[in-house]
């Protein structure tokens, strides 16, 4: 009897060692981001963020050590963005994939998160139904219908009538045009015309003086964050929008802080609609801003690096809920109705389509101290996902 006990004790004190053993592993976390190619930035963005809040964590999320293995898969070829998030999946084991600069990514990978019941963080891809494509699926960036609602709305309520649409051709982009169109009309405005641009290389001329001879009170557009933002505000001025009396209205991703630099007075007085600016008044964002200079000197951040440093807390906040489980149906769980305060205002996760609820702010260009930021001067609060109601 004595003997049998000693047996069972020994057995469960290797039980008991063999789970924390498991417990104590590290988190390992597979960024797919483009590292190279036209959307480099945004990979650049992603991974600055994500390591930030890693730092002042003591790189460790949910009391346990969290490790970024980082893959590029260029922004662009779905196909690549695929195996690499396979490789992370089967050769490196990882607990959590994250990344997706742009849709085409986050939609080719999207089956794996569900096969595997790996969780799967957005933190830039922004068409609406990317969350729907996977129950393992969560974003914490934002979606092109909730970032166009709000701007429609604005300028319908102030003296803009008729507008032309401009807008990347592809997921996100669309969807920005339809929402657009679908709020703007409702409240009285005319859509003049639409034109959908090139992903990759768009010369934007032809298309610009196409809207300057329709003679819109304003263009709306979208195109990637990056240097496309860079080209739309040069021909705009060289085009001779402006004084044409054409305003430029955009969703935020045209005029990221990262890029402002290049764009010079070409910038000045566009107006967007977005849900982060690095001049946001906050403590919170002064804080994160800080931070982030001091470790990245000469690099402005800008939404992407916010919904990644978000993206490690909301990470953080679900390891600590589920007691440092990361397998999918525990993680997701944890995550619904989650809540925190962003360097961009408050966030929560809305639990019926595991997407970011947050506020929209509207904003002009304006030089503050000598350098462009996006000032805001209005507020849509707790937005959801329009694309989804």
């Amino acid at each position: 009897m004595k003997r049998t006990l000693i047996k069972l004790l020994a057995t469960c004190t290797l039980v008991a060692g063999a789970l924390g053993t498991a417990q104590a592993q590290d988190l390992k976390i597979g960024m797919v981001v483009p590292v190279s190619g036209p959307f480099a930035s945004t990979g650049q963005q992603i991974m600055n963020g994500a390591k930030l809040y890693l730092k002042e964590h003591g790189d460790t999320l949910g009391g346990r050590k969290a490790v970024l293995i980082e893959k590029d898969d260029t922004g662009v070829s779905p196909a690549l963005s695929k195996r690499q998030a396979q490789n992370l999946i089967i050769q490196d084991k990882v607990d959590i994939l994250a990344g997706f600069g742009l849709t085409p990514a986050a939609f080719a990978v999207a089956p794996l998160a569900t096969e595997s019941k790996i969780p799967m963080v957005v933190l830039n891809a922004a068409t609406s139904s990317i969350t729907e494509k996977s129950p393992y699926i969560v974003r914490t960036s934002m979606t092109l219908p909730q970032v166009a609602a709000p701007m429609a709305t604005w300028a319908a309520k102030n003296g803009i009538h008729s507008v032309y649409i401009l807008v990347a051709d592809y997921g996100p982009g669309h969807d920005a045009a339809a929402q657009f169109k679908k709020t703007f009309t409702a409240a009285g405005g005319k859509i003049l015309g639409e034109v959908d641009t090139p992903l990759t290389s768009p010369d934007f001329a032809p298309f610009l003086q196409k809207i300057k001879d329709a003679k819109p009170d304003a263009i709306f557009s979208f195109v990637p964050n990056g240097e496309q933002g860079v080209s739309l505000a040069k021909g705009y001025k060289e085009k001779g929008l402006d004084k044409a009396g054409i305003k430029l209205l955009a969703t935020g991703d045209v005029v990221t802080e990262d890029v402002l630099g290049a764009m010079g007075d070409n910038a000045l007085g566009m107006i967007t609609s977005f849900h982060y600016s690095q001049a946001h008044d906050s403590p919170e964002n002064k804080a994160f801003v800080a931070a982030y200079e001091k470790t990245y000197p000469g690099v402005r951040p800008n939404m992407v690096a916010v919904a990644a440093y978000d993206g490690m807390h909301l990470i953080d906040m679900a390891l600590a809920k589920t007691h440092g489980d990361a397998k999918g149906d525990a993680f997701m769980a944890a995550v619904k109705g989650m809540h925190w305060m962003s360097p961009r205002g408050p966030v929560e996760i809305d639990p019926q389509t595991r997407d970011i609820i947050q506020n929209m702010y509207i904003r002009k260009i304006e030089r503050v101290n000598g350098v462009l930021q996006n000032v805001e001067f209005d507020t849509f609060t707790a937005v959801k996902d329009p694309g989804k109601q």
